[in-house]
Order: C-alpha cells, then structure tokens, then sequence
C-alpha cells in the first residue's frame, strides 16, 4: 500500500483483504462438506472429489501461467523435478484425502477439534527431525489444546471414530507436509505456484490407482447425482476456491501482517464453528463448545509465543552480526498452498 493513501482506505483495503480470506475459506468447507455429506449434493467418492480438485487446480495454474496472472509462472514440467517431488506429494494427498475424510464423518461444529493436533506433531517432528527443542512456554499451549482436544471427544454428541482418526492423520500429515514443502522447496525456485503445480499434478496421478483401488468408479457411476449440475458446479466451485486461498492468504498477509493474519485465521474458525451449528443444527453440549475455545485459546498462544521467541532470537542474531534485525513472518509463502488443503 503507497505510503500516500489515506488511513481511511489503508482499513478499507485492510477490511476487504481479511473479509476476502474469511469468504474463500470458510466457504470452502462448507462447499466440501455438501459434496462429502450432503444427501442432495454428494456423491459417496471422496478420492474422486479431491481428484477432480487437483485437476482443477493444474488447469489453473495453467490458464493464469498463460496470462500471466498474479506473477504465476508458464505451465513447464521437467520430469527430474517431477520425481525429486514425489515424496512430498505423496503426503500432500494423504493430507488432502484425510482431511476431505475428516470432514465427511465429523460435524462442521466439531471439525476444529479434531484436526486441532497439527501443532502438537509440528513440536515431535522438529525435535524428532531437526533436532529442535521447544520452549516451556510452547510446550504449555501444547498441553492447552490437547486438554481441549480430549475434552471435545468426550463431550462431542455425535461423535465419529472415523472422523476423529482422518482427523489425527490429517494433523499428522500437515505436520510433515511443513517439513518437506522446506525440504523440497528450492527444487521449485522457491516459487510456491510452482510448487502448487507440481504438488498437484503429481497428486492428480497418485489419484487415480487409490480411486480405483478403492471402488470408487463404480460409485461413481451408480450414482444419481452425478449427472447433475449441482454437483459439477459445486465440484467445481471447490477447485476454484482451493486456487483462490492462495490468493486471500497473500493479501490478507500483504495489508495486515503475518501475526494478524494467523490472529485472523483462529477468529475464522471459531466463527466457523458457529456457522456450522447454525446452519446444520447439530446439538452441543456447553463443554463441547468449551473445547473448541480451549484449542483456539491455546492455538493462538502457541502462535504469540514463539512469534516472541522468533523475534528474541533474530534480534539475538542480529546483535551478533551488527545488523538490524528483521522480522520473519510467521506464514512463508508455500504455506500458502498447505493452508488450503487444511480448510
């Protein structure tokens, strides 16, 4: 934003940008909810409905990489690099299919707890993998949103085993998705349409012997909704808002700040929490929604704790090499891309 524009339109650019990220993303789930769970608009193939949204997504990388949209780079695979990503896109789509499955078997209301554990595996693997220890203080929000992850299962109403294990995996998976995307990341030019791109295409062949694998043609073919254009236009609808959170996340970042826009992401959930229960009136109880609380409180935490602890040991460097310090966000750009496949 030019350093001449008035305060005035600074909070109106601020106020668009954050309401832009809340649309796209809450609107997102609730879009992939109707296809996975809806009787009126669901067709009982998940594999197939996170295909079709990978392929929706290399269609468009492809199509804003020809006009040259948004900096995206022209559509150019080279097979080496196709390869090298294997690993990481392996576990882009288990990210993808456990969290798709997750939100077939659990409550919109009841989502929030139990994908809450992705901070918790980012902790074990970056002692586990990196070698890093974590500081009391983060540890503590830890304990916080385990204690509101078990405290949900107890007191969840319609309580899914199913849900709750796609749930877990899916942290799991989001966990270690982090630590490859940094791994895997210079590979791609450090360019995160890039890695999009080739995360997706990938992902788009990895698809097809799981979709097959596991039934899903025949489904497919039996069933009703298929020929309807509800369904194809909320499919998709879903793939289109997939490419557009990249987009709402970098403006969001871009007119607030990394640690407003993870303060913005936890407010969206809980608002999200409250649209699912309105919309699907599902029953609570009032330590169910005490544990959707808990797990925001502690997730936000986390984030200003080791935001604090980010700039302590920057300015430390800093110190050291007699350079100002600088801020490091705390949302680099190819998280960008793993933030939609956790909607």
């Amino acid at each position: 934003m030019p350093k001449s524009s008035s305060p005035g339109a600074k909070m109106h650019a601020i106020f668009l940008a954050v309401a832009f990220y809340w649309f796209i993303s809450i609107t997102m789930v609730f879009v992939n909810k109707s296809l996975l769970s809806s009787p009126e608009g669901k067709v009982d193939a998940p594999l197939f409905i996170t295909w079709f949204q990978c392929v929706v997504t290399v269609i468009a990388c492809y199509i804003m990489g020809e006009m040259g949209v948004a900096n995206v780079p022209r559509f150019e695979i080279k097979r080496d690099i196709l390869r090298q990503m294997l690993p990481l896109s392996a576990i882009f789509t288990m990210m993808m299919v456990c969290n798709n499955l997750c939100l077939k078997y659990v409550e919109i209301s009841f989502y929030q707890v139990a994908r809450s554990l992705t901070i918790v595996f980012n902790v074990i693997f970056d002692f586990v993998v990196l070698g890093q220890r974590t500081s009391p203080s983060a540890m503590l929000c830890c304990a916080l949103v385990v204690s509101g992850f078990a405290l949900g299962n107890q007191q969840e109403l319609r309580w899914s085993l199913q849900g709750v294990l796609f749930g877990v995996s899916a942290s799991f998976f989001v966990a270690m998705n982090a630590i490859f995307v940094k791994k895997k990341f210079p590979l791609v030019d450090n360019d995160p349409w890039k890695l999009t791109l080739y995360n997706n295409l990938n992902a788009s062949i990895l698809f097809i012997p799981l979709i097959i694998a596991f039934g899903e043609p025949s489904v497919i073919i039996a069933s009703a909704n298929i020929v309807k254009l509800k369904f194809w236009s909320m499919m998709t609808a879903g793939g289109v808002f997939g490419i557009c959170i990249s987009f709402a996340v970098a403006a969001q970042i871009k007119f607030t700040s990394p640690l407003t826009h993870n303060v913005s992401a936890t407010a969206k959930a809980a608002a999200q929490t409250v649209l699912g229960l309105l919309i699907y009136r599902n029953p609570i109880t009032f330590w169910g929604g005490a544990s959707v609380a808990v797990i925001l409180m502690g997730s936000l935490m986390y984030t200003l704790v080791r935001r604090a602890e980010m700039k302590k040991n920057m300015a430390a460097d800093a110190a050291a090499a007699n350079t100002p310090p600088l801020e490091k966000p705390l949302l680099s750009a190819e998280t960008a891309q793993e933030e939609k496949d956790t909607q």
